[in-house]
């Protein structure tokens, strides 16, 4: 398939710190062959919570701090369809006091430039007030793990 527009900078693989290999499923093709939109969201949701639940930040039952998506973005590259492996490239471009920017790249397996790539930004809140709380530190340790340091990279 040809290559899709964007006006966003290509980012390659070896930008992003931490990857999850993901297995597209049939169900993620749409009518016209191809992953819908909304799968490459449910890709960058799953590749986040991942990162967050495997190293024991995130409790999805009882974690008393949880972030609520606020903002999200996608620049597409060129298509995917199943039964293609792809892999969900992640890193943090900004750590505030209750903000984090998550960006994240979608790459064929074998390729290094990303087929598409967005960012979740979330405010962590109180699981029950659903206040804006400071980042825990714990959370903020492995979140510094993954932060990229330029800034003339920037997704959107």
């Amino acid at each position: 398939m040809a290559e899709l527009a964007s006006k966003a900078l290509r980012l390659r693989r070896e930008q992003f710190p931490h990857h999850l290999p993901i297995d597209t499923r049939w169900s993620d093709n749409d009518a016209y062959g191809h992953l819908n939109n909304v799968v490459f969201y449910s890709y960058f949701d799953t590749v986040v919570n991942h990162y967050l639940i495997t190293r024991g930040v995130m409790d999805i039952d009882t974690s008393p701090v949880i972030g609520l998506v606020v903002e999200t973005g996608c620049s597409y590259f060129a298509s995917a369809a199943f039964p293609e492996k792809l892999s969900a490239g992640l890193r943090v471009a900004h750590l505030g006091n209750s903000s984090v920017r998550y960006e994240i790249a979608l790459f064929r397996e074998g390729i290094d430039d990303a087929i598409a790539q967005g960012h979740f930004v979330h405010v962590y809140v109180g699981r029950e007030t659903r206040r804006p709380v400071r980042v825990p530190l714990q959370l903020r340790q492995v979140l510094s793990k993954i932060q990229v340091t330029t800034q003339s990279e920037s997704l959107s």
